[in-house]
C-alpha cells in the first residue's frame, strides 16, 4: 500500500557507500550502519535514492494518515478509510491459480464485531510477520464483502504488544519505499536518525528572517515532519504548508538563491566591453531599412541591453519571448551596436538549418549596412569553411554565424566583443563560457582584460518561478508583445473518428499551394505502446496515400544530423509538401509557407512542448491551423491540457499551466539545468516562498557581497556544500 510516490519521482542508479564510516561521520554514515537495516535492505533502499543517514533525514512523508480516531470494527463505514485494533482470530494461505500468487486471508475481531482481512498477491514475508492471535492495529479502506461482512484489502498494520494499545492516536507518515520493505519499518528507520542524527544538521537562516516568517530551526523541522503530533494540523501536513514543510522548502530554496545571486555578483565583477551609445552610424541606417516598426518590448529590451553594454561590467542577460515575438531582431540589433563600435558579433544555433535560417534571413540587412558576414558549419565544402574560418579569425567578418563546431575546433576570434546563443536550453554553461573564451589571446588592450558581452535567447517561455531557479544568475528580459497583424493559430481538438475532417483540412491547405508538419510521438513502433502510431510507418502511409502527389518527407532524431537537415531543406526549398516528424522540429525551423501542424497523439505531449509545435506554422501571410488528435478521450487531464491549448495562446499562461500539471522536473527537460530536483520545494506549488527567499538571499548579498562577516561564515560553508559543484561557484569569497 502506498508504494507509488508523487509524480516527480526520480530514477535512481547509486551506488552503496562501502567505506565503514569513521565517528564523525555524522550524516554522512552509510545506511548499512544504521541499527536494523544491514547490507541487504541499505541495497533496496539505494535503489529509491537512499545512501545516507542524511538522504534518510530529508527522505519526507508525502502524505500523512489520520489515526486519532480508532473505531470499533462495528462502525466501519464502507468507503471510507480507518483504523481498528482487534486480535487476529483466524489467518489462512493459499494460492491463487488466477492471479499466480500467494493469497493471504485473516479475520480481525474487537468487542463488537468482525472484519475480513485479505491480502491478493502477499509476500512471503508478510506471512511469516504474521499469526493468529496477534493484536493488530490495521489501517485501509473499508469496502464490502460476501455476505454482508465488511473487510479491508491490503491494510496496512501494526503489531502490538498488550501495553501497546494505550497510546495509538496519532498521525501516522506515509513514505515512499521500496516494494519489500513495510512502512512500519520505513517509519523505525526514520526516528531512529532523527533521534541520533537531527542534531548535526547545520541549521542557519537570517533570526529575523526565521522569526517574521515563523520559521523552525532545521532539526526541529524533520523531528515534526516524520513524527508529528498528535494534535498538529493535518490538512497543512498533507499540502505541505506547515511550519516545517515551510521550513524545508524556505532552507532549501534561500541556500540556492544565495549561491545564484553569488555567481551573479561575480559575473558583474569581471569587466566588460564599454560601448558607447555615440556610435551608431549602423543602427540608425537599420531603421530605415526595416520593413516595419519595433514593438514597444523590443524597444524596451533594446534598451536594457545598451544600458548594460555602456557599463563597465560584462552583459549576462537572457531574452525570454514566445514565438514570433522578435528576439532574432534584437539580437541582430545589439550586434549592431557592437559593430558599430569595431568589434565582432558571433551567434551559435544549437543546429545547422538555425545558424543557416539566421544568415540567410540577416544577409540582405548585412549587405545593405556594409557588415561583412561569415557562416562556419560543419558541412559546408572544406574550402568554403576554411575561408569563413579566416575570415572570423583575422576579425574581417564583423557577424561570425555558426553551431557548437565554434567552441570545438580550437578556434579564437579576437575581436568579438558579443556572444550571442540561440536556443540556449540546448546548451549548457560549460559551452556558454566556452563561447565567451574565443576571444583568446587577442592584441587588443581591452579586450586582453575584459570578457565579451552575453545575449541568450529562448522561445520556451518559462514561469516566473522556473526562470528564478535557472536563470537566478542572469539578468532577464522579456519580449510580451507580438507583432502586429501576427494573428492567432486556429487550435481545434479532434478525436480519432474525425480523421477525415482533418485530413480533408490539411489537403485543402496543399492544394492552395501550402505546406503541412504532421508529428507523432514515436519514431517507429512499439511493442509496449501498441496503439500509438509512429513516424515512419505514417510516413510510408502517406507517400502511398492521401498525400502522394505532394511529396511527404521524415524526419526523427535517430537519423544523422546531416540526412535530417538535407529532408528539412528540401522541405523549406518547397520540393515536399508534407514532412512527417517527432518532437525534433520543435524549434528552429522557420517555413513561412507551412500552414498546418497536425500533432497525433496529442494527449502525449506536455503543453509547452504542443505550444513550440503550434508555432512552427502560421509565420507567413497566411493564416496557421494546429489540428490536435486526442486518441485517449477518456483521460480528464489530457482532455484539460488540450482545451487550454484550445483557448489559450500567450506562452507565459500556457507555461505556468504546463508547470502547474506536470511539476518542474518534467517540465522542458529542466533537469538539464544541473540543478537536479529539490527534495522537498515544488516550484508550482511554492512560488511564493521562492520569492521571499530570493529577496532574503538579495538583502543579505547587497550588506555581505562575498559572504565575509562573522554572520555569514556558518552560511557560506552551507552553501559550498550545498551548490558549489552544481552552481560552479569555484571559490566563494
Amino acid at each position: 500500500m502506498d508504494r507509488l510516490p508523487h509524480r516527480n519521482q526520480r530514477t535512481f542508479t547509486n551506488t552503496i557507500p562501502d567505506s565503514k564510516p569513521s565517528t564523525n561521520a555524522g550524516l554522512q554514515t552509510p545506511l548499512r550502519y544504521l541499527q536494523g537495516i544491514g547490507p541487504k535492505r541499505a541495497e533496496q533502499l539505494a535503489g529509491i535514492g537512499l545512501l545516507t543517514v542524511e538522504d534518510l533525514l530529508y527522505h519526507l512523508p508525502f502524505r500523512y494518515e489520520d489515526r486519532r480516531r480508532i473505531k470499533k470494527i462495528a462502525a466501519a463505514v464502507v468507503g471510507r478509510e480507518e483504523s481498528f485494533v482487534g486480535r487476529l482470530v483466524a489467518l489462512q494461505k493459499r494460492f491463487n491459480p488466477r492471479r499466480r500468487a500467494q493469497m493471504l486471508t485473516g479475520r480481525l475481531a474487537d468487542d463488537s464485531g468482525v472484519m475480513g482481512l485479505v491480502w491478493y498477491r502477499a509476500p512471503g514475508f508478510l506471512a511469516n510477520r504474521l499469526a493468529a492471535g496477534q493484536i493488530l492495529l490495521v489501517h485501509g479502506k473499508v469496502e464490502a464483502g460476501a455476505g454482508g461482512e465488511r473487510h479491508i484489502a491490503h491494510p496496512e498494520f501494526e503489531v502490538l504488544e498488550a501495553e501497546d494499545t494505550a497510546d495509538l492516536a496519532k498521525i501516522v507518515p506515509v513514505y515512499l519505499r521500496p516494494a519489500s520493505v513495510s512502512l512500519t519499518l520505513m517509519r523505525k528507520w526514520a526516528n531512529q536518525a532523527v533521534a541520533g542524527y537531527a542534531g548535526h544538521l547545520p541549521s542557519c537562516l537570517p533570526r529575523s528572517t526565521m522569526e517574521r516568517l515563523k520559521l523552525l530551526d532545521l532539526p526541529s523541522a524533520l523531528r515534526d515532519l516524520h513524527g508529528p503530533a498528535a494534535n498538529a494540523d493535518l490538512a497543512a501536513l498533507n499540502d505541505f504548508s506547515s511550519s516545517a514543510h515551510r521550513t524545508i522548502i524556505f532552507d532549501e530554496l534561500f541556500y540556492l538563491q544565495l549561491g545564484l545571486g553569488l555567481r551573479k555578483n561575480n559575473n558583474r565583477a569581471r569587466a566588460g566591453i564599454a560601448l558607447p551609445r555615440q556610435r551608431t552610424e549602423r543602427l540608425a541606417r537599420m531603421n530605415h531599412l526595416l520593413p516595419f516598426r519595433l514593438t514597444g518590448a523590443q524597444k524596451r529590451v533594446l534598451d536594457e541591453i545598451f544600458a548594460d553594454m555602456e557599463s563597465s561590467a560584462v552583459m549576462q542577460r537572457l531574452i525570454q519571448g514566445d514565438v514570433g515575438a522578435g528576439k532574432t531582431m534584437v539580437a541582430w540589433y545589439a550586434s549592431l551596436r557592437v559593430i558599430d563600435n569595431g568589434y565582432q558579433a558571433v551567434w551559435m544555433a544549437p543546429t545547422e538549418l538555425l545558424a543557416e535560417q539566421h544568415f540567410r534571413n540577416l544577409k540582405p540587412y548585412a549587405d545593405g549596412l556594409n557588415v561583412r558576414a561569415a557562416l562556419v558549419t560543419g558541412s559546408l565544402p572544406s574550402k568554403e569553411r576554411k575561408a569563413a574560418l579566416e575570415l572570423a579569425t583575422s576579425g574581417a567578418a564583423h557577424l561570425v554565424l555558426g553551431t557548437h563546431a565554434l567552441i570545438q575546433e580550437g578556434v579564437e576570434i579576437p575581436r568579438m566583443a558579443l556572444g550571442v546563443i540561440d536556443e540556449q536550453h540546448r546548451f549548457g554553461v560549460v559551452q556558454r563560457l566556452a563561447l565567451q573564451r574565443l576571444t583568446g589571446k587577442s592584441s587588443n588592450a581591452s579586450l586582453e582584460t575584459s570578457a565579451p558581452h552575453m545575449l541568450l535567447m529562448s522561445a520556451t517561455p518559462i514561469p516566473r518561478s522556473l526562470a528564478l531557479v535557472l536563470y537566478g544568475d542572469l539578468d532577464v528580459s522579456i519580449l510580451d508583445e507580438l507583432p502586429p497583424g501576427r494573428t492567432p493559430i486556429s487550435t481545434k481538438v479532434y478525436g480519432e473518428k474525425a480523421r477525415r475532417e482533418v485530413y480533408a483540412l490539411v489537403l485543402e491547405q496543399l492544394r492552395r499551394g501550402h505546406q503541412a508538419f504532421i508529428v507523432y510521438p514515436l519514431v517507429e513502433a512499439s511493442e509496449q505502446l501498441q496503439l500509438v502510431r509512429d513516424a515512419t510507418q505514417m510516413a510510408e502511409k502517406m507517400r502511398a496515400g492521401a498525400f502522394k502527389e505532394f511529396g511527404v518527407g521524415l524526419v526523427h532524431g535517430r537519423m544523422a544530423a546531416a540526412e535530417r537537415d538535407e529532408v528539412m531543406r528540401d522541405f523549406r526549398d518547397g520540393e515536399l509538401g508534407v514532412l512527417v516528424s517527432t518532437t525534433v522540429i520543435e524549434v528552429g525551423i522557420d517555413i513561412p509557407n507551412a500552414t498546418v501542424m497536425v500533432i497525433e497523439h496529442a494527449e502525449r505531449f506536455g503543453l509547452s512542448q504542443l505550444h513550440q509545435l503550434r508555432g512552427r506554422v502560421g509565420r507567413g501571410a497566411a493564416a496557421g491551423h494546429c489540428l490536435l488528435i486526442n486518441r485517449a478521450p477518456g483521460n480528464p487531464l489530457a482532455a484539460q491540457r488540450l482545451r487550454v491549448m484550445e483557448k489559450q495562446h500567450d506562452g507565459f499562461k500556457i507555461a505556468e499551466a504546463d508547470l502547474a500539471q506536470r511539476g518542474p522536473g518534467e517540465f522542458l527537460g529542466t533537469r538539464q539545468s544541473g540543478l537536479g530536483d529539490f527534495r522537498l520545494a515544488n516550484l508550482a506549488r511554492d512560488a511564493r516562498l521562492l520569492l521571499e527567499a530570493r529577496r532574503e538571499a538579495q538583502v543579505w548579498l547587497q550588506n555581505d557581497p562575498n559572504l565575509e562577516s562573522s554572520e555569514s561564515i556558518q552560511m557560506k560553508e552551507i552553501l559550498m556544500q550545498r551548490w558549489a559543484q552544481r552552481l560552479q561557484l569555484g571559490t566563494v569569497g
